[in-house]
């Protein structure tokens, strides 16, 4: 296949060192510019029709920046030739020439993110056919490492399912209790766990939290997170299909009900009661058999309790959990919330080593509140990480290039066609002091962020006040469509306003996808120089 690759002056030479080894026919054309993204579907066509209208009928394909603005359709349509965008970044340019045959190129998107696009379905699809297949899950269920909770598959051979906890449940008001386990819902919560109050007896209110939140949580799995045996009991005959947790020393008096109903539970090795909580992986792993030679008959989830980094030892606890597994298959439960709210770093990393050692000691319930601002979006995180985990086991690879990742804050590839020299020999201007403030005569705004369960869900709002009175407010989903509308208005009169404007409404865009707090002329991230020596 003969292939034409339009690019501009300073991409050159990248563009030309990339594709050299390829299997297809290439010509790299450097067209009037500098910038390979300034291109226009015209000036390309005007490039191919100046420099290729002898060869224009062995042209097979032409791939032009994928970063250009316009789509290729102009192109197509005036040459008689096949025009697709290449890649975003010319690094990316070979990968896209060995798959020409594999993928539909498109005429709006650019290749790189296609094939981004397609590895994502692909991804998802592999899961989707695993969580449809009936007739194999009926089949995995007979093996003892798996049960079901609720009617959900629960086990080794299934991906890790992620309990959210609505923490202090009986304090919240029915409204919050609704918005959060929608949320949790919304972020990819497998089952919902009630997080009860410690030391303190709220079984009275159990059946109506239960009775709450059973229509928002569906088919899910609802659980109750207490060592309270009245609690426990009066949600077992108000219909909860999990129970968390018991130990050797409330077992007997609500084990006999749950294996009469049916409903599993999650086992401590430990003894609350009594005050006695094991430290050792020996200890943990033999309380652990004992409470399973108690409770026998009972379907059951071990948690071997995984402690905080410094607090007992997370490495001894991530112990006992392996030395608990080579010798008893049963389901394990992670309590990464632990961990995550017990350090003080953004949860999104950690949240997937965490998944990722699940994964290998045969966990097969990840277990999270939110409770606090660095760990929002666990539930997010974890739900991503559990598939991430699940199509690297299934591949047998490491859990990279899956399709589905947790890069957010940082970019997976460093940019190679970005040109350090473009700049040489241009002037430079810098701020020598600032603007003076003046009002704008047409107004001021407040901007603010109202956050819902998932970013499609949430919206940006900006409030116009005139003579300090507000007399119109702004809705929108982008900064762009908040700052067009302002520009319709013409509530907007001077540059450095308008300016203003732009960079807090991005602000409060780049808040509202990452989750971040967003208070106006406050900065969004702390800016690392200030933690150095």
């Amino acid at each position: 296949m003969k292939v034409l690759i339009i690019t501009g002056d300073l991409a050159y030479p990248l563009i030309k060192s990339v594709v050299e080894d390829s299997a297809e026919d290439v010509i790299v054309h450097i067209a009037d510019t500098q910038v390979a993204a300034f291109l226009t579907p015209r000036m390309i066509i005007n490039e191919v029709k100046t420099y290729f209208a002898d060869q224009m009928d062995d042209i097979d394909l032409i791939l032009v920046p994928g970063l250009i603005k316009k789509g290729t359709r102009e192109i197509t349509k005036e040459l008689g030739i096949p025009t697709f965008k290449g890649s975003t970044d010319g690094a990316d340019l070979a990968m896209v020439l060995n798959l020409l045959e594999n993928i539909q190129l498109s005429e709006d998107k650019p290749a790189d993110k296609l094939i981004e696009e397609e590895k994502r379905k692909e991804a998802f699809k592999i899961i989707e056919d695993f969580e449809n297949d009936e007739e194999n899950i009926e089949r995995l269920l007979q093996k003892p490492n798996n049960i079901r909770i609720g009617n959900l598959p629960v086990g080794e051979d299934f991906p890790m399912r992620v309990l959210a906890e609505i923490a202090n449940a009986p304090f919240l008001s029915k409204e919050a209790l609704i918005n959060k386990c929608q949320y949790f819902v919304d972020c990819g919560a497998d089952m919902i766990d009630i997080g009860m109050a410690a030391g303190e007896d709220f079984s009275d209110k159990v059946p109506e939290l239960i009775e709450t939140l059973r229509p928002i949580v569906g088919d899910r799995p609802l659980s109750i997170d207490t060592l309270n045996t009245n609690e426990i009991k009066v949600a077992a005959e108000h219909g909860i299909d999990f129970v968390l947790s018991l130990d050797l020393g409330n077992q007997s008096k609500v084990a006999p009900l749950l294996k009469e109903k049916g409903i599993p539970a999650v086992l401590l090795p430990t003894n609350f009661s009594e005050g006695i909580s094991p430290k050792t992986p020996e200890e943990r792993v033999e309380a652990m058999h004992q409470l399973i030679k108690d409770t026998d008959g009972l379907k059951y989830v071990a948690d071997l309790i995984l402690d905080p980094v410094n607090s007992a030892s997370i490495v001894e606890s991530i112990i006992a959990c392996r030395d608990f597994h080579q010798v008893n298959k049963a389901p394990m439960f992670f309590g990464v919330g632990n961990v995550t709210e017990l350090m003080d770093a953004d949860s999104g990393g950690v949240n997937v080593l965490l998944a990722g050692i699940g994964m290998e000691l045969g966990v097969s319930i990840l277990f999270t509140p939110e409770e606090s601002g660095k760990t929002r979006g666990s539930v997010y995180e974890l739900s991503t990480a559990s598939k991430m985990m699940f199509l690297a086991k299934h591949r047998k690879s490491i859990p990279k290039d899956l399709g589905i990742n947790m890069v957010a804050f940082k970019d997976k590839h460093k940019r190679n066609d970005i040109i350090e020299n473009e700049l040489d020999g241009i002037p430079q201007a810098k701020l020598s002091k600032p603007l003076k403030f003046v009002r704008d005569r047409a107004g001021s705004f407040r901007i603010n962020v109202d956050y819902g369960t998932t970013v499609s869900e949430s919206r940006i709002i900006a409030t116009h006040f005139k003579k300090n009175k507000a007399d119109l407010v702004i809705v929108g989903k982008t900064a762009k469509e908040i700052y067009e509308e302002i520009i319709k208005k013409e509530l907007v009169t001077r540059m450095e306003h308008a300016a203003y404007l732009g960079s807090e409404l991005q602000k409060a865009e780049i808040a509202m996808i990452t989750g971040k707090e967003y208070v106006q002329d406050f900065e969004l991230f702390k800016n690392p120089d200030q933690f150095k020596n």
